[in-house]
């Protein structure tokens, strides 16, 4: 990020970076307990305070929501369970579509608006190949929830922010999911999804972050 005065507290920035990189050490180790889930939950956790720190409008407050929600998603998921877990990962993806819906880019060329539109049902594709062999209420999970991530991928990548950093920010978010689906489903080793699912979402997570939430402070200073 271009020092551009823009950012009130750069230092919540990095402690968002140092907490959800170091997290995979604890993926790797196949870590758990209550210690552990908080620390899942502190990456970006963090970049949701940073974010709110930042928040000069409707806009960055509901940036700043999208992200505590997938924060308590961590948490949840662990903690509770996977429908908690999932539910506010649900709701926080609600708040970016409309978020992204308030922000959409004023032109499109024909392959950005074809992504778009071909981004959900390619999603779906994918999700029911992955878990076909798996349960049916698994692979009936993971087509609904694929449906809403893939929505807020394809209109995270139509709208007006950095399309290099939320809008692949987000296609990697739907990424990490596919990656878990494949898991979950048996269609790769969980030894192989291991090193991707983290880096996948916890990347995509900073760079949504990022471009939408840097995007919006240096407009408001403008």
């Amino acid at each position: 990020m271009s020092e551009q005065g823009w950012d009130r507290a750069r230092w919540l920035w990095w402690a968002a970076l140092v907490g959800g990189l170091s997290y995979f050490v604890a993926v790797y180790m196949r870590l758990d307990g209550p210690a552990i889930w908080a620390w899942k939950a502190a990456g970006v956790g963090l970049l949701a305070v940073w974010a709110s720190a930042n928040a000069r409008s409707r806009d960055g407050k509901l940036i700043a929501a999208v992200l505590a929600f997938g924060a308590l998603g961590d948490w949840l998921l662990d903690a509770v369970g996977m429908l908690a877990g999932a539910a506010a990962f649900a709701t926080g993806h609600l708040i970016a579509i409309i978020l992204y819906l308030r922000n959409r880019r004023r032109s499109l060329t024909s392959s950005q608006g074809l992504l778009a539109w071909a981004l959900v049902p390619l999603a779906l594709i994918i999700a029911w190949g992955l878990t076909r062999g798996a349960e049916a209420a698994l692979m009936g999970a993971a087509i609904a929830y694929t449906g809403g991530v893939s929505i807020m991928a394809a209109t995270a990548w139509i709208s007006r922010f950095p399309r290099y950093r939320t809008g692949i920010g987000a296609m990697a978010f739907l990424a990490s999911d596919l990656f878990i689906f494949a898991g979950e489903g048996g269609t790769l080793s969980k030894d192989v999804t291991l090193w991707l699912v983290w880096p996948l979402y916890f990347g995509g997570q900073a760079l949504i972050a990022w471009g939408v939430a840097s995007t919006l402070a240096k407009e408001a200073r403008s």
